[in-house]
Formats: structure tokens, sequence, C-alpha cells
């Protein structure tokens, strides 16, 4: 099976949208989409796509305004964490709020820390890292040695702590425990910025001490 990677950078803040695509299949699988849904439908379909789901590293507002957009138009379901329900619902958890607006939704599916979600014949293994938001997930494929690393590690940085459910100890923890005992040549792809690896962030990354 050949995987390939695609970004959109969307959004207020610049948020990096993923593409996963089995291009055997052409089935793809849309992480983090972060606004302008027309524009996300527009190129799937200019790419002959098929859109299989929607999987989210966390839930603030920035990483989740074409959600439903998305969901109107492929019928597709949302995959999220069952520790961040209570941030996709509430306003002032997404910080939707402070852009002036109330965005509240609800995932389809739910998975835990640990779960393999097989879509569009792809494996994804599912790592719990709290500490941006509390249910922060990263997407591992381990076949391609790819880590979806959402707002928990960024190039040479790591995400905020100061918004509601946030720690940075946690953040820190997660990032230590769970993420640089993966392969060193993984390659990362945050929620913004540039791809990284585990290897140059365990050396780089001022952060993580």
């Amino acid at each position: 099976m050949n995987i390939a990677i695609k970004m959109m950078v969307l959004g207020p803040v610049e948020t990096n949208c993923y593409f996963l695509i089995n291009e055997d299949t052409k089935e793809v699988l849309v992480i983090d989409p972060a606004d302008r849904a027309q524009r996300i439908v527009e190129w799937i379909n200019s790419e002959g796509l098929k859109p299989v789901a929607i999987l989210l590293t966390h839930g603030h507002f920035d990483h989740i305004m074409a959600v439903d957009g998305l969901r109107k138009e492929y019928g597709i379901p949302m995959y999220a964490s069952k520790d961040e329900v209570e941030v996709l619902a509430e306003p002032q958890l997404n910080v939707s709020t402070m852009m002036g607006s109330y965005v509240s939704m609800k995932a389809d599916e739910l998975f835990a820390d640990g779960e393999v979600l097989e879509l569009a014949g792809i494996k994804l293994e599912v790592i719990s890292t709290p500490g941006h938001t509390i249910g922060s997930v990263c997407f591992y494929i381990p076949e391609e040695k790819m880590l979806i690393s959402g707002d928990c590690l960024f190039e040479a940085s790591v995400g905020r702590t100061d918004f509601p459910t946030g720690s940075s100890r946690q953040l820190i923890d997660s990032i230590k425990t769970r993420l640089f005992v993966l392969p060193e040549d993984t390659s990362v792809f945050p929620g913004h910025g540039g791809t990284t690896s585990i290897a140059y962030e365990k050396t780089h990354n001022p952060f993580v001490y």
C-alpha cells in the first residue's frame, strides 16, 4: 500500500490540515480540518479522492472549523478522543469565544489511548498526549514512521498550555514519555509550522528538558 500525506494551511492562526491518502484506493482521511470547508472540498474533488473520516488531534476552534461542512458534504464521521468531549462541546474550553464565535460540536466516534484505528486501509495508533488540552492525542502510523502531533510537539517548540485544561507539566511528560520513545527517524507533522523528526526534537527542542 502506498500512503501519501498532503497539507493545507488554513484559518486565522495558520493551522495545518493534513490529508492522509491511500494512493491505491484514493481514499483519504482528513485530519484537523481547520477552516474553509469549501476550499477543502474543492481540493479533494479536484484530486479525485474519496473521504472516509475526519480525525481530530484536539478540540480547539482552529482545528475544527471545517468539520461540519465536511460532514454535510460527504456524510463522513468525525473521530475524537473520549477525553476531549467537553472541550469540543464548550465554546470557552475550545477557545472559540476568543474569536467572537461560539463553536460547539459532538464527535460521531470516540477513541481512547492505545486504540488502533483502521480507516481507509491505514492503521493509525492513538497516543494520548495531554497537556495542550486534556484530550490531546497524536496519530502514529508505524509502517510509515509518521507522527501527526497536533499542538503537542512543534519544530523546536511545544504547544501552549495557558488555555483551559492545559498543563505544562503534563505536556512535557507526554512528549518525553510518549513521543520521544518512538523511533528517532519518525517524521513529525505538527499542527502549526514545519515538519520535523523525533531525532531532531530530542537534541534541539529547548522546551523539553
